[in-house]
């Protein structure tokens, strides 16, 4: 259960610019993702440290990739696999929003 929070609360992060333009709730979500926004390294730390101890295929998949996303600012900082994972997160993050839509649905998916 934890890991489809996580991913819900990362998914909102990445597609904090998109969520304005939701009907009804658009406005306060968007409020929400920008405040989670100061707390992204730790959602993305929390993110990766999930999806390895509780490993649910998908959920974990899109965990892993929602967390390397987050904390593509402190990526520099691992010794030996840094370099190549900061230019991972990067890549990935020209497909934030669509992954961010991704890890909602997927989130939801796995608390039904």
């Amino acid at each position: 259960m934890w890991i489809e929070i996580v991913n819900i609360l990362g998914g909102l992060v990445l597609c904090a610019g998109i969520l304005g333009a939701l009907p009804v709730m658009g406005k306060h979500l968007e409020k929400l993702a920008k405040w989670l926004g100061g707390f992204q390294t730790i959602i993305g730390i929390i993110a990766i440290i999930l999806a390895i101890l509780w490993w649910t295929d998908l959920q974990s998949i899109v965990a892993i990739i929602v967390g390397l996303i987050l904390i593509v600012g402190i990526l520099p900082a691992i010794p030996a696999m840094g370099k190549h994972l900061e230019k991972l997160a990067k890549w990935l993050g020209g497909f934030q929003t669509i992954i961010g839509i991704i890890a909602i649905i997927i989130g939801i998916w796995g608390l039904l």
